[in-house]
């Protein structure tokens, strides 16, 4: 499988958990051996414009986070371009869901799956795209900018069980037929992180329907980092997923 990422991810870019230090160590460690890593390439203007106002833009240029925030982006970019014929997964930060069109917070500063989705919509290599985002938050931003299309639909599972929360996701995911789908991958529902619901095993079984949901339509499948902070179970569950969409992922 191949993993977008880049060495500047390791730097702590801000004070907040999404840049804590031992993050991206913590899931590069699980990985290493098992993916091919290809270097991020940052997005370029126009990519960030098709899904955020300039004043938004220039707001994070100001803040002096544009340089980090557009690699994350394009890594998002690249991994959606190759997900279109294998999965493939965005190890990047910051994350990207709670950043709208002309706005943002929760750590994050341009919307990556946004970005990544409109970037191939405006190539001419989608129509149509399903966005599953299983952070502990709801992916307000995605929403903000992607909700209000036609050629996007977008689940942020609300169900309050585990065992309800996966039978969410299996039915919404039933019967689908789009050219892509991306996971805005958030670790943070694990039972040992923030959110207490969700174990490992959960995220290759919602990785696993993907890949199958994609191959049924045709389609193509990939992930993106969003949420996650227990560093301890962090990359463990990173693993699971990318078993998931890739079952010969070595062992």
């Amino acid at each position: 499988m191949k993993v977008i990422f880049h060495d500047n991810f390791y730097r702590e870019y801000t004070s907040d958990p999404a840049a804590e230090p031992g993050r991206m160590e913590a899931i590069v460690a699980a990985i290493q051996n098992k993916v091919d890593f290809i270097t991020a390439e940052p997005a370029t203007l126009e990519q960030l414009r098709a899904a955020h106002s300039i004043d938004h833009i220039e707001t994070v240029q100001l803040e002096r986070l544009y340089d980090i925030a557009a690699l994350a982006a394009g890594g998002a970019i690249q991994a959606c371009r190759f997900g279109l014929t294998e999965p493939a997964f965005a190890l990047i930060r910051p994350p990207g869901h709670h950043a709208s069109r002309s706005s943002c917070w929760g750590f994050c500063y341009f919307n990556n799956m946004s970005v990544a989705l409109t970037a191939l919509k405006n190539e001419g290599l989608i129509q149509t795209a399903f966005v599953l985002d299983f952070d502990l938050h709801n992916g307000d931003g995605t929403i903000n900018i992607l909700g209000h299309t036609d050629w996007v639909r977008i689940l942020n599972p609300v169900t309050r069980t585990r065992e309800g929360y996966i039978k969410e996701v299996e039915e919404t995911l039933s019967g689908l037929k789009v050219d892509i789908i991306g996971i805005s991958a958030g670790f943070d529902h694990h039972v040992d992180d923030w959110g207490g619901l969700l174990e490992t095993q959960d995220y290759e079984t919602m990785g696993r329907m993907v890949r199958d949901t994609a191959q049924a339509c045709s389609g193509g499948c990939f992930a993106i980092l969003e949420g996650g902070y227990n560093h301890s179970v962090l990359g463990k569950n990173v693993l699971a997923l990318l078993r998931g969409l890739e079952p010969g992922l070595n062992s």
